[in-house]
């Protein structure tokens, strides 16, 4: 048995920004949530269907766990990556660090979690981990679900299927001194905003919505259960996990913090703009739950009329964000910051690869137009790269060097399972 003590269990309400919380206030940097979801560029729109769904899906955010990787880059932190398809050497890379007295964050599927009530598979979420003994491990999850809560692992960890990781943990150091949130704010909004401006597909961002506001109508003949899928959808927009408002009010609250520490007449402007859009996604929810309901397709209708309006709200929002002047876009990976992965292939063969970022660049963006209207917002990450939000692991303009083969017991490589202490254990 380990626990770590004094650990911060303050759950929020999406749980990747409630895993980063704990992980970063262990390491004396304590941020509120709307402003870790803006520096780690979550904000995004997708619009996605296939052959193989069931239903459509609406997504408000960047893929699982790409907001850690952009949050940890664009703040210089070392983030280290642990991936393997042995149980065995899962569960070590688990246990070491929460030994030597640091939170272990992991990504695993819900469906497998005993606190999770609603049953429905979800590869992409994410947990703190801060003890274990010898039945369950100490985890802390999303206020909705619990905070502080204990589990089984095992299953949650193995399961294979869209969006899982391998066995994926992580921890995150900060070894370069004082860190400086304020000073990366800008890059964040402007680089997110000029990801949702320019999306590689029109599935995505501003062209994303406009999309949805054809299809949304449709619905009902998409679906061979239109109460239930419609009905789900309308909580996933609101309730699972994303501050409501399909993320959009953490964006408008993030804005809102942006706009106290670095006022500006294009943050203003961003923020009013998102806090408009908030209220709309918001009633759009609402419609799409009425049609489940009662089976009327005007509601739906009015639902595509409003995604017509946040797709010009969002897009304003967006090209007046863009025009913030004083800071250029930053690479998504700072000078000096460090990610290392660990991967094992199978219960003997391992690699690790060590990703160091060159110096940021500068880049200077010309103003697109001014926005016409204004509305609040909520937070904008830093983006990495500009059209590879949902295509990419990792932005483009960096260098690896990738190392393979067996780690043996007391190598370097080794040695990289157990980060340095980080805290008191009880065992």
């Amino acid at each position: 048995m380990a626990v770590i003590e004094d650990i911060d269990v303050r759950g929020a309400q999406h749980c990747e920004t409630t895993a980063l919380g704990v992980l970063l206030r262990h390491e004396g940097l304590d941020l509120s949530e709307p402003m870790l979801f803006g520096l780690g560029s979550g904000l995004s729109f997708v619009y996605w269907d296939g052959k193989n769904m069931g239903f459509p899906f609406l997504g408000g955010r960047v893929k699982p766990f790409e907001l850690t990787r952009n949050l940890t880059a664009a703040l210089g932190l070392d983030l280290h990556v642990r991936e393997t398809t042995s149980p065995r050497k899962a569960w070590r890379n688990v246990a070491a660090p929460i030994d030597g007295g640091r939170p272990v964050g992991l990504q695993l599927d819900s469906y497998h979690l005993d606190y999770f009530t609603t049953k429905v598979h979800f590869g992409g979420h994410v947990v703190a981990m801060y003890g274990y003994d010898d039945q369950d491990a100490y985890l802390v999850d999303t206020a909705p679900q619990g905070g502080a809560v204990t589990t089984g692992l095992a299953r949650a960890r193995a399961e294979r299927g869209p969006m899982t990781a391998r066995h994926r943990s992580f921890t995150i150091t900060a070894s370069g001194g004082p860190v400086a949130p304020r000073e990366h704010i800008v890059p964040a909004i402007k680089s997110c905003a000029d990801a949702f401006l320019n999306p590689p597909i029109a599935n995505l961002g501003h062209r994303g919505i406009e999309k949805a506001a054809g299809l949304v109508p449709k619905w009902p003949r998409r679906s061979g259960n239109p109460q239930e899928d419609l009905s789900r959808a309308a909580v996933l927009m609101e309730k699972a996990g994303t501050g409501g408002a399909l993320f959009r009010n953490l964006y408008r609250d993030f804005l809102a913090e942006c706009v106290q520490l670095n006022d500006s007449r294009h943050l203003r402007t961003g923020h009013n703009l998102y806090a408009e859009a908030a209220a709309l996604w918001t009633q759009v929810a609402a419609l799409v739950a009425a049609a489940g309901e009662s089976g009327d397709e005007e509601n739906l209708v009015a639902a595509g009329s409003l995604l017509h309006e946040l797709s010009r709200i969002e897009r304003d929002a967006m090209r007046a964000l863009v025009e913030l002047l004083g800071q250029s876009r930053q690479n998504s990976l700072p000078s000096m910051s460090c990610i290392t992965m660990h991967d094992s292939f199978s219960s003997s063969a391992s690699s690790t690869s060590t990703h160091t970022a060159p110096s940021a660049t500068r880049r200077s963006h010309s103003a697109l137009s001014t926005a016409r209207r204004s509305s609040p917002t909520s937070p904008v990450p830093a983006r990495t790269s500009r059209c590879t939000r949902f295509l990419t692991t990792f932005p483009s303009g960096t260098r690896w060097k990738y190392m393979r083969g067996p780690a043996p017991v007391g190598s370097a490589h080794a040695a990289h399972l157990s980060p340095p202490s980080g805290g008191s254990v009880t065992s």
